[in-house]
């Protein structure tokens, strides 16, 4: 159905981002649309359309263009990501990976031969990578991870595990962390870029998730996994700060695919409601459905405002840590609200992969997880309130 403007035009856009926009819109159309059903079946997301991205220049983001990416600003980024997202959410985190935990590092601690060798074929679609942070025993707790490394002369030795990892079928590299001593904490703390085929790598997928079914996720386990000097990212210590580089457009991006995904629902049951006929009229005409209907709307256009503030401070040189946790929070749990009344409308056809309400359903239970749960979110926000938190 056609954009109802007071929901989509919540921020006045340039011209250039009314274009890129556009481009976005039309390509998710024509390329990604088709495809989402049965790659969420297959669990595959398919890698030539992944290319066709790369050449559009789409998976450039906030990557400078001296390194080879669009250097959008964080607004322009919150609204492609989300445009895209409004189709395919996952087609949206490719987008935002080269921005986020894979690139960011890369782009703000990279020496220039690690910029040219990995960041500038990742904005431009010529390589893949993957983020390798969480542990079977730690998730938001980054610097609890057990993963160690060891200095061997002039190269590292990598051990140990990490699970959930994603976009694992595709990915030529790893950006990933280890610690030389778990005794110093986050100062003992390291990042290397790994190479998938590097021997002593070994990927195994997870298969039949909940959600996010088309990005293949699963464990990294490392086993005296030997690496030149020129792997090490940054300084050896600084892998603490090398994971938070990449906060700030994570969750964003975050934020900005679930209010794309919520429009999306929404979108689709305002087009059910008025086809649907009960008792001799549209289900749309009964005051339960309106209601429901009015709190989804809402919860879109509130969740939509708080992105954007989040990414206009981002732009002014804020790190708005506390407003970014609030728009991830916040605009993930409007997804699971939004999509959660979207299956009730649809009734038994919202359980149907036929309507993807019911892939809504399951994805936005994901995305309260995924960048930090939003319990986790919660005491965030609360800390810096309360001043317990710089």
């Amino acid at each position: 159905m056609p954009d109802i403007p007071f929901l989509s035009d919540c921020t006045p856009l340039t011209d250039q981002q009314r274009d890129l926009q556009r481009m976005v819109r039309e390509f998710a159309a024509d390329r990604v649309a088709p495809l989402v059903a049965e790659a969420n079946a297959n669990e595959k997301f398919p890698r030539e359309v992944l290319l066709e991205m790369g050449k559009l220049g789409l998976l450039g983001g906030l990557v400078p263009e001296q390194h080879g990416g669009l250097g959008l600003d964080h607004l322009t980024y919150s609204i492609v990501i989300e445009e895209m997202a409004r189709v395919d959410h996952i087609a949206a985190v490719y987008m935002s990976m080269p921005s986020s935990l894979v690139g960011a590092g890369l782009r703000r601690y990279g020496t220039d031969e690690q910029k040219e060798r990995w960041l500038r074929p990742l904005a431009q679609g010529e390589l893949f990578g993957a983020g390798g942070v969480t542990e079977p025993r730690s998730g938001s707790d980054v610097a609890g991870i057990t993963t160690t490394y060891r200095a061997d002369g002039d190269a590292f030795v990598v051990n140990g595990s990490k699970a959930w990892i994603s976009n694992l079928d595709n990915a030529d590299f790893l950006v990933t962390f280890a610690t030389k001593d778990k005794a110093l904490g986050r100062k003992g703390i390291s990042a290397f870029v790994i190479p998938v085929d590097t021997p002593g790598v070994t990927l195994k997928p997870y298969h039949d998730k909940l959600g996010f079914r088309s990005i293949s996720t699963g464990d990294v386990f490392l086993e005296d996994v030997r690496l030149p000097a020129g792997h090490l990212l940054g300084e050896e210590g600084q892998g603490f700060y090398i994971a938070m580089a990449a906060v700030e457009s994570g969750r964003l991006a975050v934020a900005s695919r679930a209010v794309g995904q919520a429009h999306s629902a929404l979108e689709d049951t305002l087009s059910y409601a008025q086809d649907r006929v009960v008792f001799g009229q549209a289900i749309a005409e009964f005051q339960l459905t309106k209601a429901k209907i009015a709190d989804m709307a809402t919860g879109v256009v509130t969740a939509r405002l708080l992105t954007h503030a989040a990414a206009r401070l981002l732009d002014g040189g804020d790190r708005a840590r506390v407003q970014l946790s609030m728009a991830k929070q916040y605009a993930s749990d409007v997804m699971q609200r939004v999509a959660t009344e979207a299956v009730q409308v649809h009734g038994a056809y919202g359980t149907s992969p036929e309507y993807r309400v019911s892939r809504i359903y399951r994805d936005a239970k994901v995305f309260q997880l995924v960048e930090g749960a939003n319990e986790i979110h919660r005491l965030l926000i609360a800390d810096y309130l309360l001043g317990n938190r710089k």
